[in-house]
């Protein structure tokens, strides 16, 4: 589902970024075309304080709606992140962009602060191909958010998961549960002690014992 306003867009540059004035002729295209709302374009070199304040490392960095993006993106790309605005799907998508550049702190933030945040990254570790560095980070949010009430939402979807015909899955969402403390957890770790795959097998007894149900 997306929002029909569409995106404003907030590019920081400076004279001497060589990618900047590609950037810019990317974005005023997108305004001349409609697809984002409106353009605000800062040089750095007279707001400094700006970038501190946004902790920006790189350049040119751009805000799309409710992405933080460094470094030249194409067209193309940046076509994509303002259609995704708005929408689950861009959500997710903008997290895993995140995890896989190692970026876990920001994940963190944004996944501490709404709860469709968390949604959206247990909606990627169904993904049997999502790449390995995406499911650790996704591991490490959750695990740094034990028993905190706002993972009673990615209790059903876990639920879920633990059925799925990956055992990959399985066990990541079962390694993820015991660490909800929800009163649902023993009941789906109990079932996964009988699993086909030895992994998942160890990870529902490793998790009955966090919760002290073993």
């Amino acid at each position: 589902m997306r929002d029909t306003q569409r995106p404003e867009a907030l590019l920081l540059l400076s004279s001497h970024c060589p990618h900047c004035p590609t950037a810019l002729t990317n974005l005023a295209e997108l305004v001349k075309a409609g697809e984002i709302e409106r353009l605000e374009v800062i040089n750095i070199e007279r707001r400094p304080q700006l970038a501190q304040a946004l902790g920006v490392r790189s350049l040119p960095w751009l805000r799309l709606g409710p992405f933080e993006l460094t470094g030249l993106r194409s067209l193309d790309e940046l076509r994509q992140w303002a259609a995704r605005a708005g929408t689950a799907e861009g959500r997710a998508e903008y997290l895993r962009e995140l995890l896989k550049e190692g970026e876990l702190g920001k994940a963190n933030t944004l996944a501490e602060a709404d709860s469709g945040q968390l949604l959206a990254l247990i909606g990627l570790l169904g993904d049997p191909d999502v790449e390995l560095s995406v499911r650790i980070g996704i591991g490490a949010i959750v695990e740094g958010l034990e028993g905190d009430p706002r993972l009673a939402t990615i209790v059903d979807p876990l639920k879920d998961l633990t059925r799925s015909s990956a055992a990959h899955i399985r066990a990541d969402a079962a390694h993820l549960l015991s660490y909800t403390h929800s009163a649902e957890a023993a009941p789906e770790l109990r079932r996964l002690l009988d699993d086909i795959d030895p992994d998942v097998r160890e990870i529902a007894e490793e998790g009955l014992e966090r919760l002290g149900a073993g």
